[in-house]
């Protein structure tokens, strides 16, 4: 394997025994990429492009430079990036150099893009202190965005302390028994609200926005609805409102579209309706989150990757 050169000591060792996320499967990544998430001790990289859609403050107008990892360290059934986050989808990612990934973002961001997201990170945390090291060589300081699906341990999101700008975390499911049918992560409500807590520790609840609209430091937490599931909404929300504060800035999503794994699921296989929308809108005005974006309920149609394209949004 390769790379070797571009981890701290610390980095390789982890990465010799992987403990880096809550499955803790202890695989020698520089060997193989055959722990839970697929992934080896490589980039990682299916795709680098500009993305404008992300909530305003995030890709603002010129949009963000998102760094999509492959493969993944949870199982959700409903995956939009399905074609880049399943198991055997990392090892069939082709192998980038690194000085090519910084090449690509630097360009990115010479037109004018201000942050750089790293998209499903959890798994892949070296490589994200790598590339942001290599960066900050060029002289470049972008906004650093950690986009993930919050099944992060608290050591790991402590390390980037003084890396990331933005915690731009998803926040799925607060019952062990969805976690796990949907995710296959039982304890995922368990580890994702100590992850938040970290965040919210690192960042306050304020998400402080430039004079050009985008976000320079903060937590955004995100919610996706699912159909059928109004009442796990409605006690997430309540946890946040509890564990953390209703002040925190919130992403309610209606995007919900069925892939092709779940259309014929009895379920989630169906659009989120509007009724079931307009609910969960309702109970976070009741709760009195006063920071946040809603979601129009054609917006499903419109976040559909298609990662065999150079641009997988466009």
């Amino acid at each position: 394997m390769k790379y070797t050169d571009i981890y701290l000591p610390e980095e390789q060792q982890l990465l010799s025994s992987c403990t880096l996320c809550p499955r803790e499967c202890g695989v020698d990544r520089f060997e193989a990429g055959a722990g839970y998430c697929g992934a080896d001790a490589g980039l990682n990289i299916a795709s680098i492009c500009i993305h404008r859609g992300e909530e305003p403050p995030i890709s603002g107008v010129n949009g963000i430079c998102n760094i999509f990892f492959a493969g993944c360290n949870m199982r959700c059934l409903y995956c939009q990036n399905y074609e880049i986050s399943r198991h055997e989808c990392a090892s069939m990612c082709p192998e980038m150099e690194f000085e090519t990934c910084i090449d690509i973002i630097e360009q990115i961001m010479s037109k004018g893009i201000r942050a750089v997201g790293f998209v499903s990170p959890s798994h892949v945390v070296p490589q994200v202190k790598a590339i942001i090291r290599g960066l900050n060589s060029r002289g470049l300081k972008p906004i650093t965005v950690y986009n993930t699906n919050s099944y992060d341990k608290v050591d790991t999101i402590r390390s980037l302390n003084e890396l990331i700008d933005v915690y731009l975390p998803d926040y799925k499911y607060v019952t062990p028994e969805i976690a796990y049918k949907y995710s296959d992560a039982y304890n995922y409500p368990e580890i994702a609200l100590k992850a938040l807590r970290e965040m919210y520790f690192q960042k306050g609840s304020v998400l402080r926005i430039g004079d050009d609209g985008i976000a320079e430091s903060g937590i955004l937490i995100r919610h996706l609805l699912l159909p059928g599931h109004t009442a796990e909404s409605i006690k997430l929300l309540r946890s946040i409102a509890n564990e953390l504060s209703p002040g925190v800035s919130i992403s309610l999503m209606s995007q919900y579209q069925p892939t092709p794994e779940v259309k014929n699921h009895q379920v989630i296989g169906r659009n989120l309706s509007r009724k079931e929308y307009q609910e969960v809108v309702a109970q976070m005005e009741k709760l009195d989150f006063r920071n946040g974006w809603l979601q129009e309920m054609e917006s499903n149609t419109n976040y559909l990757p298609d990662f065999s394209r150079g641009h997988p949004f466009e």
